[in-house]
């Protein structure tokens, strides 16, 4: 059996990133992006590595996930707290630990480093099965809720 490979995601899976992103946002909000805009928008993070730094998870040179990884200072906690963001699964891969894998390779990048502290992420309220893979993760929803203002 070929094993999965956790690693920082390299230029050439942008295309592939940005596929997941396409698709991401039709599954859990049934909306369509512009490609160019979400294009410029993954490519924008490998030009700038302070916007965030993708991972991915790969077996036998096929990308099946990917996460982002955007940074919040938290002046509480005298350092960053890392967002996971762009959360996908390529849907045949889901139910078979590939984001188990992913998430644990980056909560080790995580507690390896001293100026972070910790890992947070939003999720779509109606997005139960999601809820339930980062519950069983050990991570919970319930001491904050996000609000926004989009542009």
């Amino acid at each position: 059996m070929i094993q999965l490979i956790y690693r920082e995601a390299l230029p050439e899976d942008i295309r592939t990133i940005v596929d997941f992103q396409l698709a991401m946002a039709l599954e859990t909000e049934n909306l369509r992006l512009d490609h160019f805009i979400c294009s410029a928008g993954v490519s924008a993070v490998f030009a700038n590595p302070s916007l965030g730094r993708f991972f991915v998870a790969a077996r036998a040179g096929e990308v099946l996930a990917s996460l982002l990884i955007t940074y919040e200072w938290s002046d509480w906690r005298n350092g960053t707290i890392w967002w996971l963001q762009s959360v996908f699964v390529r849907p045949n891969a889901r139910g078979h630990g590939v984001f188990r894998g992913l998430f644990q390779h980056v909560r080790s990048l995580a507690e390896q480093d001293l100026g972070v502290r910790g890992i947070r992420l939003y999720v779509d309220r109606q997005n139960a099965r999601a809820q339930g893979v980062y519950r069983r993760l050990g991570m919970n929803g319930e001491h904050y809720q996000v609000f926004e203002w989009m542009k």
